[in-house]
C-alpha cells in the first residue's frame, strides 16, 4: 500500500504515486528543521556571542554550499530520468559517480575554509569574539561539507530511483547523530571535552558522515535495483558531465537567491529597525514549516517527471506537473487561510513573549505573506516539471526575476519612493511568489504545447 514501484510510477495513479513518494520527504524536511531549533537550543547554552556566531556562520555556509547543489539536482534528475528508460546499470552510476565528484569538490572547498576562516570570519563582523567563534565553527564545518557532499549526493540517487523512504533514512540517521552529539561536544557533558562551536560543528560532520554510511550500507545490500556494484562505483567523466549539466542552473538559482535575500534583510533592518527585523525572521520561519509539504510534493514531482520522461511518456509527464500543483495549490491555500484568521497565536508558537511593534509587524507580515502561499506551491511543483525534464535553467532563471525583477525593486520602490514603509517590504515577497507563479504556469504551458516534454523524453531514450 505504501510501496511505489517504477511500474506505479510511469503507469498507475499519479495522485497516489505523489503522495507516496512525497510523505516520506515531508518527514524528512520537518526532521530537518526540528534539527535547526535543537540545534539552536544547545548553541543558546553557550551565549548571544555563539548564537550570532552561528547565525553569521550560516551565511557563509549557504554560499559556500551552492556548487555542491549542482551534484544533488542533477544526481536525482539524471538518475529518475534513467530509471524511467529502464537502464538499471546507466542509473545505478550515477549517484555513486556523483557524489565522487561531490566529496572531491567539497574537500577542496574545505581546504580553502580551514586556512581562511579567520579572514572569511572578519570579512562579515569587526566583532573579534563574534568573529573568532565563527571562524571555530567554520574550521571544523570543513569536514561537514565532505559528508555533507557524501550523504546528500547519495541521497537524491535515492530519491530519483522513486525510493524515498531510504533516503528519509538516511537523512534521520544523519539528523538523530547529529542532535545526540550536540550537547556531548559543545557542552563536554561525561567524557567528552568541551568543544563549544567547533563541536557543534563537528556533530554536523558525524552525523551526515553516519547517513552517508547508512546510504553505502543500503546501496550494498540492494533497495529497489538501486544496487552497490562493481561497475556502479567506477566513475565516468560523461555521467559527471550529465549531473553537472542538469545541475548547475539549479546552483545558480540557489545562490541568486540566498544573495537576494541577504539583501532583502538589508532593507527591512533598514526600513523597521530591529522590530521589523524580528518579524522578518519569524514570519520566514513561520513559512519554512508551512512550505515542507510543498517542497517535498515538488521533490517528488520531480522523480516522477523524470521517469516517465525516461520510460517515453512525456503526456503523463505533463499531467504529474498540474496534479501536483493543484494538491500543492489547495494545501497551501488551507494552511494560509488558518495564518490569516490566527497569525498572532502562530507568532507566539516561535516567540511566546513577543510584543509591542514586533508583535504588529509579524501580525501584518504573517498576513500578508497568507495571500501567497498557494502560489509558492504552484512555483515548486511546476518547477519539478521544468526540472525533471532536464531544464533546470528555467528555474534558475525564473528564480532570478522573481528575487530581482519583482521583490527587490518593490521593496525598495515602496520603501523609499511610495514611502509605504515595511509594509512594501513585506509585500514584495507575496507580489514576487505570485508573478512567478504566473510566469512559470503560463510557460510550462506554452512549452508543454510546444513539444518540449516530447524533446526531453527523446534525449532522455537517446542517452
Amino acid at each position: 500500500m505504501f510501496d511505489v514501484t517504477r511500474d506505479d510510477i510511469v503507469g498507475g495513479s499519479l495522485s497516489r504515486a505523489l503522495v507516496v513518494l512525497a510523505a516520506p520527504l515531508v518527514a524528512q524536511n520537518f526532521a530537518l528543521v526540528a534539527q535547526s531549533v535543537v540545534d539552536l537550543f544547545w548553541v543558546g547554552r553557550l551565549g548571544g556571542t555563539a548564537v550570532a556566531a552561528v547565525g553569521l556562520a550560516t551565511v557563509v555556509v549557504a554560499l559556500l554550499t551552492v556548487p555542491l547543489r549542482a551534484f544533488f539536482t542533477g544526481s536525482q534528475v539524471v538518475t529518475s530520468q534513467r530509471v524511467g528508460a529502464d537502464e538499471t546499470e546507466a542509473a545505478r552510476r550515477v549517484p555513486f559517480t556523483a557524489a565522487a565528484a561531490a566529496v572531491a569538490l567539497a574537500a577542496a572547498i574545505g581546504g580553502v575554509l580551514v586556512v581562511g576562516a579567520d579572514a572569511v570570519a572578519a570579512l562579515f563582523t569587526d566583532d573579534a569574539a563574534v568573529a573568532s567563534a565563527t571562524a571555530s565553527y567554520l574550521t571544523a564545518y570543513a569536514l561537514a561539507l565532505v559528508t555533507t557532499a557524501a550523504s546528500d549526493t547519495l541521497e537524491s540517487g535515492f530519491t530519483g530511483w522513486g525510493d524515498t523512504r531510504a533516503a528519509l533514512y538516511v537523512n534521520l540517521t544523519a539528523i538523530v547523530v547529529n542532535v545526540v552529539l550536540d550537547p556531548l561536544l559543545i557542552l563536554g557533558w561525561g567524557a567528552f571535552p568541551r568543544l563549544e562551536l567547533f563541536g557543534a560543528a563537528l556533530a554536523t560532520a558525524v552525523g551526515y558522515g553516519a547517513g552517508a554510511a547508512l546510504a553505502l550500507a543500503l546501496a550494498a545490500r540492494g533497495r529497489e535495483g538501486f544496487r552497490l556494484t562493481r561497475d556502479a562505483v567506477r566513475p565516468r567523466l560523461e555521467t559527471v558531465r550529465a549531473v553537472v549539466d542538469v545541475g548547475s542552473p539549479i546552483a545558480g538559482q540557489y545562490g541568486g537567491r540566498q544573495v537576494a535575500r541577504l539583501g532583502m534583510i538589508w532593507i527591512v533592518s533598514a526600513v523597521g529597525g530591529p522590530a521589523a527585523l524580528a518579524a522578518y525572521h519569524i514570519g520566514s520561519q513561520v513559512a519554512t514549516v508551512a512550505f515542507v509539504p510543498a517542497q517535498g510534493l515538488a521533490q517528488a514531482a520531480t522523480s516522477v517527471v523524470g521517469q516517465n520522461l525516461g520510460a517515453e511518456r512525456p503526456a503523463r509527464a505533463r499531467r504529474a506537473t498540474w496534479v501536483g500543483a493543484a494538491i500543492a495549490a489547495v494545501g497551501l491555500t488551507v494552511f494560509g487561510a488558518v495564518q490569516w484568521v490566527v497569525p498572532a497565536p502562530i507568532a507566539h508558537v516561535f516567540v511566546p513573549d513577543l510584543s509591542g511593534q514586533a508583535l504588529s509587524y509579524t501580525v501584518l507580515y504573517l498576513q500578508i505573506l497568507a495571500y501567497g502561499y498557494w502560489a509558492l506551491g504552484v512555483v515548486y511543483t511546476v518547477e519539478a516539471g521544468f526540472n525533471g525534464a532536464g531544464n533546470t535553467d528555467v528555474s534558475m532563471y525564473s528564480t532570478l526575476a522573481q528575487y530581482w525583477a519583482v521583490r527587490l525593486p518593490v521593496a525598495l520602490v515602496g520603501a523609499y519612493v511610495l514611502d509605504l514603509g515595511v509594509a512594501a517590504v513585506f509585500w514584495g515577497v507575496t507580489l514576487s511568489n505570485v508573478a512567478a507563479a504566473v510566469w512559470l504556469s503560463g510557460y510550462f504551458y506554452r512549452s508543454a504545447d510546444g513539444g518540449m516534454l516530447d524533446r526531453a523524453a527523446d534525449e532522455a531514450a537517446a542517452d
